[in-house]
């Protein structure tokens, strides 16, 4: 894949999504279409450092591509973060952002002939938004996606009624999340109470089959696992999917923080 050159991009709309996540849609004036594959991300060149590395930040593309020249970031102002401080401080609607991309391979397989998990926490749901809307708008055949977004409370569930949304108009689609920090109560069966790894297993579990050689043996349905989050997710999630019975290789991995 070509380096792609630095750009120019505009804010043309800012949503505070949370109280420290806010929603930027960028355009590209230079593009007429800013082509990219879900799951991809831009890095932004921002002035808080004089080295060039030690200005760059990574996002996820959190739209799916339409045929325009505008995508949206989704981004969480972290405590003593340079980056994001300089963002939710400086940036309005009309400032020009310095960007590269799209970049990355943490995209769909092709075809996608097992089901699809996309676990994730915090704005680590970016790339599944993508990815789900992308599938399911174009009819790209599928099996099954489970989209599983750990949050701690209530209120940090990025794009809840849009994914709600998609979860009762399509079948084949399910949004589940968990909840780290709020009480069990009488919940629908796509919330649930504590953290991804079981939501997972669980699912897996009920879909398992047992061997035809090993009568005791329970064999996990065919599935590809994308992850996206922070690091102690990821590190649980890679030991207990492979625990289930899974290959390495069926582990797709984005890490932040």
């Amino acid at each position: 894949m070509p380096v792609q050159p630095w750009r120019t991009g505009k804010v043309i709309r800012i949503i505070e999504e949370t109280p420290n996540t806010r929603r930027y849609w960028i355009e590209v004036p230079e593009l007429s279409s800013f082509d990219f594959q879900p799951g991809q991300f831009v890095t932004l060149d921002l002035p808080i450092h004089e080295k060039p590395a030690r200005r760059w930040r990574s996002y996820s593309i959190a739209s799916w591509p339409d045929g325009t020249n505008v995508f949206e970031l989704v981004i969480v102002l972290l405590e003593g973060g340079a980056g994001t401080t300089w963002l939710f401080n400086n940036v309005v609607v009309g400032s020009e952002l310095t960007l590269r991309g799209p970049q990355g391979v943490f995209t769909l397989p092709d075809p996608i002939d097992r089901d699809l998990f996309f676990i994730c926490t915090g704005t680590g749901v970016a790339p599944f938004r993508s990815m789900a809307h992308h599938v399911l708008n174009n009819n790209i055949p599928h099996q099954h996606i489970y989209l599983i977004f750990g949050c701690r409370k209530f209120g940090d569930a990025l794009y809840a009624p849009e994914l709600k949304e998609l979860t009762r108009n399509v079948g084949s689609f399910e949004y589940i999340t968990t909840y780290s920090r709020e009480e069990p109560g009488n919940y629908d069966h796509l919330v649930r109470i504590g953290y991804v790894h079981q939501v997972y297993a669980d699912i897996c579990r009920a879909k398992s089959v047992r061997s035809a050689e090993n009568p005791e043996q329970m064999i996990p349905p065919p599935a590809y696992f994308f992850l996206c989050g922070w690091k102690n997710m990821i590190d649980e999630a890679k030991q207990r999917i492979m625990a289930l019975g899974y290959d390495r290789k069926a582990i797709h991995q984005e890490l932040y923080g």
